[in-house]
């Protein structure tokens, strides 16, 4: 199987406009969420993350394109060309695919563009082209696992030799639609939320673009993606399944394609939304799989969910993480709110052998999703 290695990463939140920032963030026990009150998106203040003006003055000083797009364009944009900046070597267009992971899109412009801009997929080849590639864009929309799922299509189509790099970036803005529709299931928190706590309220929502390159180049590379894998709940369409069984199954056909056992898995990087479901359902299935013990932490205490983007975006703090061998401390926990125990991180240790995470999404619709990434160096760990 040809491997294929993450050579290049970039995180665009409130935390930030580059990896590096969100970890030194994430260091210094910083988040991006806020109470914002904003009535052009709730009649009511409310938690979460955003772009502020200065980040957007960066993100729209990118210089001149080819035609205007759109802020969750440009923020696209923004992230998949600084990730591309991190890369010392050539990334050539013609063999790299683009792959855009997002739930809404442009969901802000309803009513106000043409349908036709609206489309993900014209989104996806507007930046494709921006991007200097000639391929067909990709769009994959599959709820909140859209950005796992995305790594793991990028992953397949560069072990069918089809391409040699896949640029995949995942984004999503906060817009009235999306919090409208989160709050109507009352499960927005009136606070920073508190993943898998005793007194966690519900999501925050967050705006962010991510990207990861993925490559079959070993120049340089950042960390191995080894394997991904999805599963459904077939459960109810905005409620995740009780038992686990179905993320535990995703988890299982991933670490079996990777080769992984569960005593070899040193972090886990969790979907941890705070909802009530959410986290009891994923703390079940880490029982099934044999995970319970393995530190687990969540990132939607420092950005809140990032919807589309959250599968990139986290994966790429885990990629940060194995590189700087510090497990990340879960922002908001205190105390167990999940009927299987989980050893949830706190603090932010000096040294952890970091060799292997896993990845793990679950959405709307009952999808699930789980990635297993390798530390490149862990053989000299």
């Amino acid at each position: 199987m040809i491997p294929v290695y993450a050579i290049a990463t970039n995180i665009t939140s409130a935390l930030g406009l580059d990896t590096d920032m969100h970890w030194r963030n994430v260091a210094a026990s910083r988040s991006g969420i806020l109470c914002h009150d904003d009535h052009s998106l709730s009649d009511t203040p409310f938690f979460g993350s955003r772009l502020d003006p200065a980040h957007w003055q960066v993100v729209r000083a990118q210089g001149n394109t080819s035609r205007p797009l759109s802020p969750f364009e440009e923020m696209c944009l923004y992230s998949a060309k600084k990730a591309r900046s991190e890369y010392p070597y050539d990334i050539d267009p013609k063999e790299t695919l683009f792959i855009l992971s997002t739930t809404k899109g442009n969901i802000e412009w309803l009513g106000q563009m043409p349908d036709s801009r609206l489309l993900l997929s014209t989104s996806a080849q507007l930046i494709a082209q921006e991007l200097g590639i000639p391929h067909e864009a990709v769009v994959v929309s599959q709820a909140c696992v859209s950005g796992v799922v995305g790594l793991t299509y990028g992953l397949r189509m560069l072990q069918s030799g089809r391409y040699k790099h896949a640029i995949v970036t995942g984004a999503d803005r906060m817009t009235k639609f999306v919090l409208s529709g989160f709050q109507s299931f009352q499960a927005v928190a009136d606070e920073p939320c508190r993943p898998f706590d005793a007194k966690r309220k519900g999501i925050n929502l967050g705006e962010a673009a991510a990207t990861i390159i993925l490559s079959v180049d070993d120049k340089l590379p950042m960390a191995q993606l080894l394997s991904g894998a999805t599963s459904n709940d077939a459960n109810h369409i905005s409620g995740p399944s009780r038992t686990g069984e179905e993320l535990a199954m995703a988890i299982q056909r991933a670490m079996k394609e990777a080769n992984v056992a569960p005593p070899q898995v040193d972090m886990v990087s969790a979907h941890g939304t705070a909802t009530l479901y959410n986290d009891e359902m994923e703390a079940k299935a880490f029982g099934i799989c044999g995970l319970d013990k393995v530190p687990v932490h969540s990132f939607k205490g420092y950005v809140g969910h990032t919807l589309g983007a959250a599968g990139v975006l986290e994966s790429s703090m885990a990629i940060a993480a194995m590189r700087h061998q510090q497990l990340i401390p879960s922002a908001g926990y205190e105390t167990s709110g999940v009927s299987v125990p989980l050893n949830v991180t706190m603090q932010m240790a000096a040294h952890t052998p970091i060799n292997h995470v896993l990845k793990t999404a679950s959405g709307f619709g009952g999808v699930n999703a789980a990635a297993v990434w390798r530390n490149i160096n862990a053989s000299m760990l």
